[in-house]
């Protein structure tokens, strides 16, 4: 008895659906409308061309800073592609930190609905997945983003962190972490510099 109650409920939910729809089936015009809408926020525009510059072979350099100190650079490589043309890259590292080996992949793409720039990052270093997201200051030369990670060895969580891509020129790009709840000054606790390979090593 209580299945076959459940059954009724369930029909009674479905026709109750399908009779709401087609009572607001869209006008010609709402639906000119609605494709338009949708063309503009799925798919890739000039924020998304923006990302060209990152695509290649780099040979890195990362640094740990501590109080405006760095630490010795360890040396690594870089590859940076599309891996859905023109919507997101895949930025992968490997290399090694405080003398562990690491593996980095980072996706990185133009969220037209949010007018941001988002990133989702994952490594061989720890079992988190930090996003961030932001934008390119006004002149281009540097992406700016925001985001979140937790601090296994204090214990906190979220901590808002900025990471800033610097585009020196063409061939260059240097990465800085900032830790921002250090305070105003020495806020820098990683630095990476990606210099693009030569094409004999690409």
């Amino acid at each position: 008895m209580i299945q076959t109650q459940r059954l009724v409920l369930i029909l009674i939910l479905g026709l109750t659906s399908m009779v709401l729809s087609a009572q607001q089936q869209p006008s010609g015009e709402d639906l000119s409308a609605m494709m338009a809408k949708a063309q503009q926020y799925t798919q890739p525009a000039e924020h998304h061309q923006k990302l060209e510059r990152l695509v290649g072979n780099w040979n890195t350099e990362m640094r740990i800073t501590m109080q405006g100190a760095p630490s010795a650079a360890s040396a690594g490589t870089s590859t940076v592609k599309w891996i859905m043309p023109g919507r997101w890259l895949q930025m992968e590292a490997n290399g090694s930190l405080m003398g562990l080996p690491m593996h980095s992949i980072t996706l990185m793409g133009y969220d037209n609905f949010k007018h941001s720039y988002v990133t989702t990052s994952i490594s061989t270093l720890d079992t988190a997945m930090n996003r961030s997201e932001g934008d390119f200051t006004p002149d281009d030369k540097a992406l700016v983003v925001y985001g979140t990670l937790d601090e296994y060895l204090t214990g906190e969580h979220d901590k808002m962190v900025k990471t800033i891509y610097r585009f020196v020129s063409d061939d260059e790009i240097m990465i800085e972490v900032h830790d921002l709840p250090i305070g105003e000054v020495n806020t820098k606790v990683l630095e990476f510099k990606m210099v693009r390979a030569p094409a004999a090593e690409s």
